[in-house]
């Protein structure tokens, strides 16, 4: 934190514009930098001698301006400047097709703080342990900490003995179907969910069922008949901001479905990558049903997609099992990765980059709720994608097709269905991993008129 105050001695206006102009100033004089967190507005208060409401004021005032944003239970911190943002956007592909179909963060101002992070870790006198095979719990302490820093974010409490470290969260789902199930067991998803869980349940031998979705995901009832139909072992779910329909649930459901959990004696999977990019929280599942609930939150879709760090929360009886899995797959996460991921967390690094992720993807929103007006598709204002319902005429797969002959690359919405034979008639856009904004426009614009063209028409072009 730092103790920052501005000098208001022979300022002039009201003391809450005053100190909303010097934070001002600071920032674009470089004296307070973007992760910076600032002086609680309450210290502050106390250290000018004047009202806390002034301070707390002030605040508001250069959050509105768009210099500050806030973090509950951890503090004020100084924003990327728009001008950062927008240069960062220019990196990486400028030419080729538009690609929507990848689901990952924009290309941010990482790699700058990560040079940072690297030339402090040169700089220290213990690189060896970094290259060395971790002992004990397969982590260093402070790595679990960091984990439970960054679980917490998401109104997860847990302890060090609680937390698994895994590459990323497509291999925490991986390890944990490892552990906790064998061969034959009943895995129950919802209708449409991530893409490659079908194909670990194959490998695995494990049966997949999937069961219906309404407007706030996961359906309790349809969930109640599988599991009275058939011996349900474990439920996989993304209750925030959901592949790839972007349905997130309300507290009543989450409720319903950890109390039909316990009824028919399940485990829950919660895959919550996309927790940390909702400024609201969600009470999440693990916290209704922790006895059963395997919780999962990911570095690589809020901060980088390179930086394969994810964080489990387990029940203490499966945490042996987990970490043996992980230790069977990979044997450990690289551990000079995971002190890139620790130092992000805890010295700001990682709450910095997440609200870049979260304003640039609530810029993108807009402009494709405008760009698509008229058109039916769900989407979370801050999240990297959305759900776009096709004219009845249209065929997931055969618009994809058409789009991609005009420039533009879409997942078909039948990949994310694990029976095969059902068409959701929808596809998802990814809107956040292209760099240029310039080309994420011209690319829903293309959408937009093949849309209006096959409307006005009435049939496919095949």
């Amino acid at each position: 934190m730092t103790i920052w105050k501005p000098e208001l001695k022979d300022g002039k206006g009201p003391k809450y514009r005053q100190i909303a102009d010097a934070i001002s100033e600071a920032v674009e004089a470089g004296i307070l930098n973007p992760g910076t967190r600032l002086t609680p507005h309450r210290i502050l208060a106390y250290e000018l001698g004047i009202s806390p409401n002034t301070t707390s004021r002030a605040y508001a005032e250069c959050v509105n301006r768009g210099l500050l944003y806030g973090e509950t239970g951890r503090g004020t911190f100084v924003k990327i400047p728009r001008k950062d943002l927008d240069r960062s956007q220019g990196l990486g592909r400028a030419q080729g097709p538009v690609d929507f179909s990848r689901n990952l963060p924009f290309p941010g101002p990482g790699a700058a703080h990560l040079a940072s992070t690297l030339s402090q870790l040169g700089a220290s006198h213990d690189l060896q342990v970094f290259l060395d095979y971790q002992t004990g719990d397969g982590h260093l302490k402070h790595h679990l900490e960091a984990g439970k820093n960054w679980l917490n974010r998401t109104g997860v409490k847990a302890s060090n003995e609680e937390i698994v470290i895994t590459n990323g969260a497509q291999h925490g789902i991986f390890t944990t179907l490892m552990s906790v199930t064998c061969p034959g067991d009943t895995i129950v998803t919802e209708k449409l969910t991530y893409s490659p869980i079908r194909l670990m349940a194959k490998r695995l031998g494990l049966k997949l069922r999937t069961v219906e979705m309404d407007d706030e995901g996961l359906n309790p009832d349809a969930l109640d008949r599988a599991c009275s139909a058939s011996q349900v072992k474990v439920v996989y779910l993304t209750p925030t901001i959901q592949t790839p329909t972007t349905i997130t649930m309300g507290e009543d459901r989450r409720k319903a479905i950890a109390a039909l959990a316990r009824r028919h004696n399940l485990i829950l999977i919660e895959d919550d990558v996309y927790g940390p990019l909702r400024p609201e929280l969600v009470v999440p599942l693990v916290e209704l049903a922790p006895e059963r609930t395997i919780y999962m939150s990911s570095c690589s879709k809020c901060l980088a997609p390179g930086l394969r760090v994810a964080f489990l929360r387990a029940p203490d009886t499966m945490v042996r099992s987990l970490r043996q899995a992980v230790a069977l797959s990979c044997w450990m996460v690289p551990p000079l990765m995971s002190e890139v991921a620790s130092r992000w967390i805890v010295d700001g690094t990682a709450s910095l980059l997440t609200e870049a992720q979260r304003s640039n993807a609530a810029e993108r929103q807009v402009a494709a709720k405008k760009i698509l007006d008229g058109y039916i598709f769900r989407a979370d204002p801050h999240g990297f994608h959305l759900w776009l319902t096709l004219p009845s005429h249209w065929q997931s797969d055969i618009f994809c097709r058409e789009a991609e002959r005009r420039g533009v690359i879409l997942s078909s919405g039948h990949i994310f269905a694990p029976d095969n034979r059902f068409d959701p008639g929808a596809v998802r856009i990814n809107l956040s991993h292209e760099p240029d904004q310039n080309r994420v426009m011209a690319g829903l614009e293309v959408l937009a008129e093949l849309l209006k063209e096959e409307d006005r028409q009435g049939v496919m072009v095949l």
